[in-house]
């Protein structure tokens, strides 16, 4: 049997809790062409993503947010940086 050490161990893990954000990241954002144009929102609001990730960048505390946006949490919040980020791993050229 094949023994890890630990640090392949911590990779691994790291690795393994990575995939395991990236599968509920798109558990918790939708794409519906009827509703807000097809903008990713949080999935069951009107709310969309780039809304949050604005707001955040802008300072604003979960906490203001939460209270402008009652159905929105902080794992929302987390979520729409996460998947910002996400897209941000992709190269763009500008045309």
């Amino acid at each position: 049997m094949r023994r890890y050490s630990e640090t392949n161990r911590a990779v691994f893990s790291r690795q393994r809790r990575y995939e395991m954000q990236n599968s509920e990241m798109f558990e918790k954002i939708s794409s519906d062409p009827e509703i807000c144009h097809g903008k990713p929102c949080i999935r069951g609001t009107r709310i969309p993503v780039y809304l949050l990730v604005s707001l955040v960048a802008e300072g604003e505390k979960p906490e203001t947010i939460i209270s402008d946006y009652p159905s929105v949490t902080h794992d929302d919040i987390k979520t729409a940086v996460r998947y910002a980020a996400k897209l941000c791993e992709y190269e763009a050229y500008a045309i």
